[in-house]
């Protein structure tokens, strides 16, 4: 059966409604296709692992529930799921499976379907005992053993005897597992088998790395060891033997299915007369009479072994280590697929770049294309006439007398009032009138006016005094309202009215009336600002 079935796209279906995107790629990488599953899914179910917001026992229980299906192919492509996230994924997801008490339980699995249904069952019932086995393993040592660190510094080679002897029996456990896996070239046929035969082929590199350096350490110390001590030992080595034969024979499947011979270790066999001298240590600590050995020949054949093992070791780690280079370039050329893929959508996008002719070029001005002006804010540019200042020091407003020019109001102020400026030169009237129209909160008393009466003798009299109280503030920010007024410019002292800002209403005098034509005349010869009324400044 070739293809996603309708099955499978019902159950891909009912996971998008559920909004599980977990489940869903389970579904997608577990279907009926005869394939192994695909690594778009793989990669994304990896990187759930990595997720601290991700139900690892859902994700787990995801898997378990499709090794229910009755296909082959689903329960197959579920075991390889499994097997490559408890390689590749984060390490919490083993250490669940490792948690639990029961998981894969297809002792008895069998798909009757067909005929290749039946073969393939046998290698589905062989591979799920690797899977359990291997998370028994991580639950005993607590790491994993393809994982663990190697060297002359690593795990197994620093491990004390009485560790050490109870280690390696696990390890062995494990590559009995899955070398009974026990398939040959001519039984691969089919991308699913050979998906799990490369995860079974990766491990048996690692695990006998590990498996290798822990009988190097137990070599080390096998002629200091205690009499039942060295009776184990010996077994362990005999097995480890045993072990070599069957790997060396795994690993020849491998050849023959096309792997690369490079990453394929070369297995160097300890001289046969280290055995001889293992065993009659042994004899000699249960007080038999064993041939005549000097410590010199015993050390000479112990170091002999331990080169041969070593360099086995080498090869296995020559192999890992390219391994890991691949995957590292495969990652790298991905990436930069990626990168130039990116580049190749920008480009595509059209460019927003104006030229000098473009109405909104911010070459020649700055537009603001906002709804409404943020009054507190300050512009980020400007011209001539549209300039605003928002500071209160800094306002430029100018008053020209028609009988003598003065300077502008900021100018003639001074700093905080505190200077001397020319501000002196002009009279008390416009004085009183320029402080009220800056701070616009001035309390000031004015003797109720006087209606004045025209005739013969009638003389202009001089305006009343005005007392003002201005009310002690200090230097702050003017109001919304004197922030958001434009510069404006006066040929001559104008009357404001009491809300400087305000409108003018009809019956106030025009900004632009002489103040002359709204005041009664004037002696010649006087002051004039002598004669005016503060009248004229309201």
């Amino acid at each position: 059966m070739s293809g996603q079935s309708i099955t499978d796209r019902i159950t891909a279906a009912q996971h998008s409604v559920t909004g599980s995107a977990v489940s869903k790629t389970v579904c997608k990488a577990t279907t009926h296709e005869i394939m192994g599953p695909k690594k778009k899914h793989l990669d994304y179910l990896i990187h759930c692992t990595n997720e601290m917001n991700v139900n690892i026992p859902q994700l787990a229980d995801s898997l378990f529930e499709r090794t229910t299906n009755t296909s082959w192919v689903v329960v197959f492509k579920s075991l390889i799921t499994t097997h490559h996230l408890m390689v590749y994924g984060n390490e919490r997801f083993i250490q669940y499976l490792a948690s639990r008490n029961t998981l894969f339980n297809l002792s008895n699995f069998l798909d009757k379907s067909g005929l290749q249904g039946y073969d393939m069952s046998t290698f589905i019932r062989r591979y799920s005992r690797y899977l359990n086995e291997k998370a028994v393993s991580y639950r005993q040592v607590a790491f994993d053993f393809t994982k663990v660190k190697r060297g002359v510094d690593g795990v197994m080679r620093t491990m004390n005897t009485e560790k050490l002897l109870k280690t390696i029996p696990i390890i062995q456990n494990q590559m009995d597992a899955l070398l009974d896996f026990n398939v040959n070239a001519n039984e691969l046929t089919n991308g699913v088998i050979n998906a799990a035969f490369m995860l079974l082929f990766k491990d048996s590199i690692r695990l006998f790395a590990a498996y290798n350096e822990g009988i190097i350490n137990l070599l080390e110390k096998y002629f200091d060891m205690k009499k039942v001590q060295c009776k184990e030992g010996l077994d362990i080595y005999k097995k480890f033997l045993t072990r070599m034969t069957r790997i060396s024979e795994f690993l020849k499947v491998a050849e023959q299915v096309g792997i690369d011979r490079g990453d394929i270790p070369d297995l160097s066999q300890a001289p046969s007369s280290l055995l001889d001298a293992l065993e009659q240590h042994l004899a000699s600590l249960e007080g038999k009479k064993v041939k005549d050995s000097t410590a010199a020949s015993r050390a000479s054949t112990l170091s002999n072994a331990v080169s041969s093992l070593a360099n086995t070791g080498m090869s296995f780690t020559k192999v890992d280590e390219r391994e890991k280079q691949a995957a590292l370039e495969e990652e790298q050329a991905r990436l930069k697929a990626l990168k130039e893929q990116r580049l190749k959508e920008l480009s595509k996008r059209p460019s927003f770049a104006t030229t000098d002719t473009s109405p909104v070029s911010t070459t020649a001005a700055c537009i603001s294309t906002a709804p409404a002006i943020d009054l507190f804010s300050t512009p980020s540019c400007s011209n001539g006439a549209l300039k605003m200042e928002s500071d209160l020091f800094n306002l430029q407003t100018n008053f020209h007398s028609s009988m003598q020019p003065g300077p502008s109001v900021a100018t003639a102020w001074g700093d905080s009032f505190g200077q001397p400026s020319m501000v002196q030169h002009l009279p008390n009237e416009l004085i009183i009138n320029v402080r009220i129209f800056i701070f616009g909160d001035i309390h000031w008393n004015q003797p109720g006016e006087k209606k004045l009466t025209g005739g013969m003798n009638w003389q202009p009299k001089t305006a009343p005094s005005t007392t003002w109280n201005p009310v002690s503030m200090p230097p702050q920010m003017p109001s919304m309202s004197m922030m958001t007024q434009p510069t404006m410019m006066y040929t001559q002292p104008v009357m404001r009215p009491s809300n400087p800002f305000g409108s003018v209403s009809s019956a106030q005098p025009s900004a632009a009336s002489s103040p002359s034509s709204q005041s009664p005349l004037r002696a010649p010869g006087q002051d004039p600002f002598a004669q005016l009324s503060l009248k004229d400044f309201l």
